[in-house]
């Protein structure tokens, strides 16, 4: 068998708020509440499960997706329509801008809880990257 990520559990502060932010952004669906999570499943079968973190602090992980320049386009439209800053870099010092590394596009955002968020139409290292 080989080794394939089945699934991870994403603390959230409130875990529907962040869900269903993401799912929107990505043009997904949130799917129903098993336990104490809520599944948001991604096309390669990977599921992200979002649990609340309690009242403490939730420690900020970071999450990638491989999206379609098509997806792409559409998450960015949900992304402006929203008001949600974005940046080039992930370190937030290019605001407001997205790169065009490795021939392709990918921005930066966080989500309710704190995470960072990144979508990429190209995966790194497929060609070498250039700055915005």
């Amino acid at each position: 068998m080989s080794v394939e990520l089945n699934h991870t559990i994403v603390a959230a502060r409130e875990r529907r708020e962040s869900a269903e932010f993401l799912a929107h952004i990505l043009g997904l669906e949130v799917g129903a509440q098993w336990g104490p999570f809520l599944p948001v499943v991604l096309s390669n079968g990977v599921t992200l499960d979002f649990a609340d973190g309690g009242t403490g602090e939730i420690t900020s992980q970071h999450y990638a997706f491989l999206i379609s320049e098509q997806e792409f386009d559409a998450a960015f439209a949900r992304i402006r329509a929203a008001g949600i800053t974005y940046w080039a870099d992930p370190r937030g010092q290019l605001k407001n801008e997205i790169n065009h590394h490795w021939g392709g596009r990918g921005l930066y955002f966080r989500d309710p809880a704190g995470h960072g968020m990144e979508i990429i139409t190209r995966p790194y290292g497929s060609q070498p990257p250039t700055v915005s």
